[in-house]
């Protein structure tokens, strides 16, 4: 798989920008990706060293109601932990 098509996106949020400062970083990857892709691909793109990986996949959830049911599609998150004293220029500042 593509690395540039891997990682989606990085996750911007309160918690994420908490977590930030202990070096660990949060991304919306591919839902096939897996974490050895995802750690040989963000020490490429960002040009970091990784120590660690945690992924977190989340069931899709039902929305709508009884007349137009549907799902709010899962999705497949990583928190990345970079190696002490490193960090990534992604958080708004």
């Amino acid at each position: 798989m593509a690395n540039k098509f891997l990682i989606k996106r990085p996750i911007i949020t309160e918690k994420a920008t908490a977590i930030s400062a202990l070096g660990k970083y949060i991304f919306l990857v591919d839902k096939k990706a897996t974490a050895p892709e995802v750690k040989k691909a963000v020490e490429e793109i960002y040009k970091v060293n990784v120590i660690g990986i945690n992924v977190i996949n989340t069931r899709p959830k039902p929305r709508g109601g009884f007349r137009f049911p549907g799902e709010k599609a899962g999705y497949r998150k990583i928190i990345v932990t970079l190696k002490e004293g490193q960090k990534l220029d992604i958080l708004p500042t």
